[in-house]
């Protein structure tokens, strides 16, 4: 029993984040208009940091809480579940072409980070100054995003789109979105913690794989969205841009909010960090290789993922 409450109550958290996300994501977009911040900024900046601010508050509260091994596992675990089981679930049904010019520098980015993260991570501690090289890594990322989204902006850069709706009518939605995103954190924590130590797992296997899971749901909603629309294209360029801000962001922000630094187990450093610099290795390289993704790309990221879950359980 006790088991079947601490599972409902986490994913009544997995929802409250999800939806509270969503709503954060409406309103900092509303209030920027309001505010008179050019759309293709708000594009760029807001909500492509929005989408991975589930990753970025469980991980950094589970530090402050002293769960460093959720928190690490989640930040690693969310890259490797976009990679494995969404990219791969997309690449299998509908391999898409790729745009070398975008592609390119956000794949081969994403690489870098995941190949730094481990790096700087060898001495199983990871400090704030070690973890600058990936903070430089995500602003280079963030100032080429701002300068493509300005390029293709087809109208006057600076024109602006101002919402009707004043800053005090969505204030609320912000404020509900941003306590939705905190409470369902938290009892993700809560009870990510109460199922490890009743299924008798580590910490860190639940968060490189429930947590992990449960906060990439936004990209896997976009991925399936994307299907459907025979859009894959779109959806491989936001897994690759979500998993360059959690490799170069997550970590580091932790580091800096933990004097002491973070911790990385000898699991991490020995399993999830390798397999998931592999994951993204396979999904960068083919594809600027060939211009695009084929089938059996995707099965391989998927039986990958498949193996490292198998390797998991078995710990």
């Amino acid at each position: 029993m006790e088991t079947v409450a601490a599972a409902g109550l986490f994913l009544v958290g997995l929802l409250v984040m999800i939806r509270g996300g969503g709503l954060f994501v409406e309103a900092s977009v509303d209030l920027a208009e309001t505010w008179g911040v050019p759309r293709f900024l708000v594009g760029a900046t807001v909500v492509s940091l929005a989408t991975t601010l589930p990753e970025i508050t469980v991980s950094a509260l589970g530090v402050l809480q002293g769960k460093a091994d959720l928190a690490v596992g989640n930040a690693v675990g969310s890259v490797t579940a976009n990679l494995g089981l969404i990219l791969g679930l997309c690449v299998l049904v509908s391999p898409p072409a790729v745009r070398r010019g975008t592609f390119a520098p956000r794949a081969l980015a994403m690489v870098l980070a995941a190949a730094l993260l481990g790096l700087v991570s060898q001495g199983g501690v990871l400090t704030w100054p070690a973890g600058l090289p990936l903070l430089l890594l995500f602003a280079l990322f963030v100032r080429g995003s701002i300068r493509e989204a300005r390029s293709s902006v087809l109208e006057a850069p600076l024109e602006t789109c101002r919402s009707r709706v004043g800053t005090a009518r969505i204030a609320p939605r912000f404020l509900l979105g941003l306590g939705g995103i905190l409470l369902g954190s938290q009892l993700l924590i809560r009870q990510g913690t109460a199922l490890a130590a009743l299924l008798g797992v580590s910490e860190g296997v639940v968060g490189v794989t429930l947590v992990a899971v449960g906060t990439s749901l936004p990209e896997l909603v976009t991925a399936v969205s994307a299907l459907v629309r025979r859009e894959t294209a779109l959806s491989v360029g936001n897994l690759v841009g979500a998993n360059l801000i959690d490799l170069s962001l997550i970590l580091p922000l932790c580091a800096i909010l933990s004097p002491s630094g973070v911790p990385i187990s000898g699991r991490t450093l020995g399993l999830d960090l390798p397999v998931c610099l592999g994951l993204c290795v396979l999904a960068a390289v083919p594809p600027l290789l060939e211009r695009r993704y084929r089938r059996w790309q995707g099965a391989l990221l998927l039986g990958l993922y498949g193996a490292y879950l198998a390797v998991l359980a078995g710990k």
